[in-house]
């Protein structure tokens, strides 16, 4: 097989995206695309068996799967990257991690996914595909990046990225203006979990608390 491009790659992460979506039609493939591409690109494609076409419907094929999971999850890691330690806007965070996924090299992936604490979504909600790291659960990088719940009272930390435990939760915690990128305090952890950030103040239960994930700063 050829060596895969970064317009291939482009294209087999937006068909994977699309597949989270239900959407296979080449139509909303090539509307999620951060590339254009035309006719040549899809023929590449199908020359490298990593992808199958049945009129407007292109569909990842088992060996495309395994290419575009790769993608997805160097830009997901690299999103989370950008937000919590880099300390990018959010408006940056797309382009920035476009360009860190095409570069990032495995063992660097797995050292910077290490360090995250191998985070399970990015900060848009969006799952983070599982890499050897994760299985393995590997701890040789310092961890930084911490439950909310793991805080003590008066320690702070800036949101990295929040666990849906469902999409209601989500929206809600975001609508309090709890979201990736802003910096939380814990004020006390008994009998329920009281955190403050900005000038808003919670009460959360244990399990929320525990499925918001950030970057601890130390002492």
């Amino acid at each position: 097989m050829n060596p895969i491009s970064e317009t291939h790659e482009e294209i087999l992460e937006s068909l994977w995206k699309a597949g989270e979506r239900g959407e296979h039609g080449l139509a909303e493939v090539r509307s999620s695309c951060a590339v254009e591409f035309g006719e040549n690109d899809l023929k590449a494609l199908l020359s490298n068996h990593l992808v199958s076409r049945q009129g407007d419907t292109v569909l990842l094929t088992e060996e495309g799967r395994i290419h575009a999971e790769k993608i997805v999850r160097r830009h997901r890691i690299a999103e989370v990257l950008v937000t919590s330690i880099l300390k990018h806007k959010s408006g940056e965070m797309e382009r920035i991690a476009c360009e860190v996924e095409h570069n990032l090299q495995p063992e660097v992936e797995e050292a910077i996914c290490t360090l995250l604490g191998h985070p399970e979504f990015c900060p848009d909600g969006k799952p983070i595909p599982r890499g050897a790291c994760c299985r393995k659960r590997v701890r040789e990088v310092s961890q930084a990046v911490v439950g909310l719940d793991k805080l003590n009272p008066g320690e702070s930390g800036k949101v990295t990225y929040i666990k849906p435990a469902s999409h209601a939760i989500l929206e809600q915690l975001i609508s309090f203006g709890l979201s990736p990128g802003v910096i939380v305090t814990m004020t006390q952890n008994k009998p329920v979990y009281c955190v403050k950030f900005e000038e808003t103040e919670l009460a959360l239960d244990r399990e929320v608390v525990r499925n918001i994930f950030v970057w601890k700063f130390e002492e």
